[in-house]
């Protein structure tokens, strides 16, 4: 009988670790093929209410989203990993399973096995560490492989395959971003032979797969030759028989592809046959099938902020000043560029505060949250700017952020994103010094920031421009 199902599908980079954790301990997984972007059902929209994948649910019932959660709950317990609150699960019943140990207690039971069989010092328990250190290593890479490089690594590819809109500045941009990413990688394995201790972990498995991406589409022999300790490490992991045993054979490519523009296809013209002549009939205007396709396309819709009269102040010049300041933290230049340039009459400011404050509870998770409300607002990119950061502590936290937003209403800007109502929207004064130190304080996102909500203070944490 399978142990649950996992909702995926054929080569998603997020779901190789957790295929192979479960290859590796013989436990048998339903899958569930599905594409977030071919649509998804209702019913699993109650499963992942962001209707993102992976994600899984248990023979019991037990459903669990996150695909590092997932990894690690198919995972047997090492025996010295101390009982803290590693993953957080809520069974179907309300029951909640807190600490890993909890959870692997779950599961032993539902499997009928003896702790005996999962706390042995083997290959499979090694896979996520030995020690307190060890553990927060392996998710310490995990985090950084799903966060901070698989988001640049897709917006660099995607788009070179068509499955995204091209934009050659967002392509470069997004692949110096990835790079950046990788480089670090590059420094930590040039004196490493896996990402944490000398064996293979959960980490390695998990950001190799992510990796998979890269050497699938972009990462060819000349960056290979750039990154020599990348692709080493790569090349290893891939040929450990815990890795190979879900995946293809390894191939490299040697050129990266390259964006091809779609070709515009024309419909030959018919030859009309030639008909015998008949009786004179009245004359009727015919529609003519050639003349049907040669007529141009429906114009697309507008985004209803582009009938606004055309601003004094270009937002892709302030977006400019904003970018190259950031590189050099040369605020002193940029704020005051803005102040000067922005008309009230022709853009407006407003504050975003979030409204599920308690469905945040892992600190290094909650930027996940920007990341996928800003990817959401991509239809009016050329109209809104900002700043977006998580303030507070571990389950202790809120977000909130500053847009410009071209014209007097916030709503047409934000109505393109499905997590809108997420959010309380506040319309800041320019000409008031609380309201100015907001937009600053979120713009520039340096120094000690802090903001007060009901009475209690949080500190910044981290944050996200909007560009």
């Amino acid at each position: 009988m399978p142990f649950g199902k996992l909702y995926t599908y054929d080569g998603n980079a997020r779901s190789t670790a957790i295929l192979a954790v479960a290859k590796a301990n013989n436990v048998e997984l339903d899958i569930v093929t599905t594409e977030p972007a071919k649509g998804v059902s209702n019913d699993y929209l109650r499963i992942n209410h962001l209707g993102k994948i992976p994600s899984f649910v248990g023979e019991d019932g037990y459903e669990l989203t996150e695909s590092i959660a997932i990894a690690i709950y198919g995972m047997p317990a090492p025996c010295q990993l101390p009982p803290v609150a590693c993953v957080t699960g809520v069974t179907r019943g309300g029951f909640h399973l807190v600490g890993f140990h909890l959870m692997m207690r779950h599961i032993i039971n539902q499997l009928s096995l003896s702790e005996d069989d999962f706390t042995s010092q083997n290959e499979k328990t090694s896979l996520l560490g030995k020690t307190k250190q060890d553990y927060a290593s392996i998710v310490r890479w995990m985090s950084f492989a799903n966060q901070e490089v698989l988001p640049p690594l897709a917006s660099w590819f995607r788009p070179l395959i068509g499955r995204d809109p091209y934009n050659k500045k967002n392509v470069d941009e997004a692949q110096k971003n990835a790079l950046k990413a990788v480089g670090v990688l590059e420094q930590h394995l040039l004196v490493n032979t896996f990402l944490v201790g000398e064996r293979i972990t959960l980490a390695d498995l998990f950001a190799a797969g992510v990796f998979s991406r890269g050497f699938q589409y972009v990462f060819d022999k000349q960056w290979r030759s750039e990154y020599p300790n990348v692709t080493r490490w790569y090349t290893t992991v891939y040929h450990q028989s815990i890795y190979s045993a879900v995946v293809g054979e390894l191939e490299f490519i040697d050129e990266a592809v390259k964006y091809e523009p779609p070709k515009k296809e024309h419909a030959p013209k018919k030859e009309k046959k030639q008909q015998p002549k008949a009786e004179p009939k009245p004359e009727v205007k015919e529609v003519d099938g050639d003349e049907e396709e040669d007529k141009p396309a429906e114009p697309k819709s507008k985004h209803p902020l582009s009938a606004l009269p055309k601003p004094t102040m270009p937002l892709d010049e302030w977006k400019r000043q904003h970018a190259s300041c950031n590189q050099k933290a040369n605020w002193e230049t940029a704020l005051p560029w803005f102040w000067e340039h922005y008309k009230p009459e022709e853009y407006s400011l407003w504050r975003l505060d979030y409204l599920d404050n308690h469905e945040l509870q892992e600190l290094w998770k909650a930027p996940n949250a920007i990341r996928g409300f800003q990817d959401r607002l991509d239809a009016s990119r050329k109209f809104v700017f900002g700043g977006h950061s998580v303030y507070g502590e571990e389950n202790n936290m809120t977000l909130r952020g500053v847009y410009l937003v071209l014209g007097q209403d916030y709503e047409p800007a934000f109505d393109v994103n499905a997590m809108k109502e997420s959010y309380k929207y506040t319309r800041l004064d320019a000409s008031k010094p609380e309201d100015r130190k907001t937009v600053e304080d979120e713009w520039v996102q340096k120094g000690e920031i802090f903001i007060e909500v009901d009475g209690k203070k949080f500190p910044y944490y981290d944050g996200k421009f909007y560009l």
